[in-house]
Order: C-alpha cells, then structure tokens, then sequence
C-alpha cells in the first residue's frame, strides 16, 4: 500500500473518530406547547442551546413546536408512549386527566408576582409534588417556570373587586370562570381570537387574556383603555418535564445540569417578558387616553378570598386535587398572602 494510500486511511479514521467524539451522547425530543413564531418559544430554544453548551455537547434536545407530532393536551401521552422524550408546556392543559393538573397550573388569583409561585414550586414543595402527580404517567418534572402575571384588559375602571360585579368579561372555562362567577361578574364565553372584536363592539367589557406587553402591541389597551396591571388573576406554571426512564438513564452530573439549566430558564423567560412589559407600560403611560389601573394589596387580597372557596370546590374533584389545595394555600398562609 502507497504512503498516500496510508495518509488517507489514517486521516479518514481520524475524521470518523472526531465526529463520533462529537456526537450527543443523549438527543431528546421535546415539544412545546407555543408557536415556532412565539417569543416563549424563541427564548425555549435558546434553553435547549444553553444545555448543549453546558453538557459540552453531550445532551442535544431537538424542540419541536406546538402540534408538531401531538396536540398540547396530549403531550404528556406522548411521553408515556416513549414517542417524545419531554415537553415544555402549560400544566393546567392536562386537567382533562386530573383536576389537580389544572388547579396547580393555574391558581387562579394566587400569584401576584412570578416569584411567588417560582418561590413556591422551587422552596415550597410544589417541586415535590409535581413529581408525585407525574410519577404514574412515567414523567419526571425537572422544574417549573412561569411567563408574567396576566394583566386585564377593561373598557371601565376596576380598581377593586367590587367593581367586578355585574362586568361582562370574557375568561375560559373551568376554574378561571368559576372565580370571576364568584366575584360578581357575568362571564362569556368568547374564543381568543375574538376578544379584540368582542371588546371594540362592546360584547364584552372586560378580558382575562395575556401578558401586557402582547396587548399594548394587539392595540388592546386602546379600545379597552383601563387594564390592570400587574394583573390579580391569572399566572400559568409552564413545568419542563421528561421521559423518567430516560431521566434515570442521564449521569448525575447531566441531570444537575438538567435541573440548574431550567431554574436559569425560569428566570430568563420571566425578566425578558418582564422587560418587555414595562417597556409596554411606559408607552401606555405616555398616551393620555389609557389609564393603568394596579390593584392594592387589600383588594388583590380580597380577590384571592373569593377564589379560595373555588379552589376548595375544585379541590374535591380528586384526591390529588386535595393535595394540591392543602399544599398550595398552606404556602399562601405562611407567607402572608391569605
């Protein structure tokens, strides 16, 4: 055999052993609960890029957008089946398979801020015991996040929970209507897509929707120019989450990585919408005819009172719904927030 002959075999070698080196040594793939177009889903991907970063190359998580392979509700099926390996989503769409999914997903009016309910699910027990509710369908929860505390968007001042009753309001079914229905106001059942036409019409007088910034952007807050910020009522868990067996497969370095990776996710994701708020704020502040309402301890207080004796009624819908009530607002109680 020529020299030639020898340099090339040797320098192909070479190649195919470094790419081998440089294969993942773990490759999940998640699916997200948001659009590929979403920012949630851009700063989603950047986590997954972190990781690869962090695991020097060993953990590769391909993230698929929403409905890529199930629908939201499903995910946690898909993990079960082994045809996804995680998924990064809201915990209250699986409330169709236990009531407790959906009342830990979504306090509704427990959480003023999004480190109260970080502070809860990372010091709290709410760690614990999302694990135990994901233990049967062979989940692991690696750790929760959230997006920013909803605002409201109203057509009328609101200022307290006395002005809620009789307020036509547009809230999804379940839980979130429950507690309106509880405070006085009159709920309708409007798709999201039409709460912008719904409010300009004067179908409804008032939204529970998103995020401030998203809807000083939608043109909300013009036709419905009193919102209430921060918002009283609504802040979803988005819970990140994976196969178990092939949790228990990863090294324990890689799973510290795993559940570091997630806290830094959680704060990455609330202070870039948070920054993205006040930014939508300032601009809001600075048009004379929107005015920005922001609710007093006392009453957001009250409000959490109302929707307390609604958690209490969900809570007998299943044991573990049990559990998440008596775990929820005994953490709501030590900190003062009952």
């Amino acid at each position: 055999m020529s020299t030639f002959a020898k340099t090339l075999i040797t320098a192909t070698l070479a190649g195919a052993l470094s790419t081998t080196a440089m294969a993942a040594d773990y490759t999940f793939k998640f699916q997200s609960s948001d659009p590929s177009g979403d920012k949630n889903f851009q700063v989603q991907k950047e986590w997954t890029e972190r990781v690869e970063r962090m695991s020097g190359g060993r953990i590769k998580i391909n993230l698929l957008p929403v409905g890529s392979v199930f629908k939201h509700t499903e995910t946690l099926d898909g993990i079960k089946m082994g045809i996804l390996d995680g998924q990064v989503t809201a915990t209250e769409f699986f409330s169709g398979k236990d009531p407790a999914f959906g009342l830990i997903g979504n306090t509704v009016g427990a959480w003023s801020d999004t480190s109260q309910l970080l502070q809860y699910i990372n010091y709290g027990g709410g760690y614990e015991l999302m694990n135990e509710l994901y233990a049967p369908y062979g989940v692991k929860f690696i750790g929760g996040s959230t997006t920013g505390v909803e605002s409201f968007v109203s057509r009328v001042p609101l200022d307290g929970v006395e002005d809620l009753k009789g307020l036509k309001l547009r809230a999804p079914e379940g839980l979130v209507q429950r507690v309106f229905a509880a405070a006085g106001a009159a709920p309708v059942n409007l798709p999201g897509s039409e709460v912008f036409t719904g409010l300009s019409k004067g179908v409804i007088d008032a939204a529970d929707y998103t995020v401030f910034s998203t809807n000083q952007k939608a043109g909300m807050n013009e036709i419905a120019p009193h919102p209430v910020q921060p918002g009283f009522h609504s802040l979803p868990l988005i819970d990140v989450s994976m196969n178990m067996k092939k949790w228990n497969k990863l090294p324990e370095d890689l799973q510290e990585i795993m559940t570091t990776s997630v806290r830094d996710f959680a704060n990455d994701i609330t202070t870039q919408l948070r920054i993205a708020d006040q930014k939508a704020v300032k601009e809001a502040q600075a048009d004379p005819n929107i005015t920005i309402h922001n609710w007093s301890d006392e009453e957001r207080k009250k409000f959490r009172a109302i929707a307390r004796t609604q958690w209490e009624e969900f809570a007998k819908q299943s044991p573990n719904a049990q559990k998440v009530y008596d775990s929820v607002t005994s953490y709501l109680e030590e900190n003062g927030l009952l």
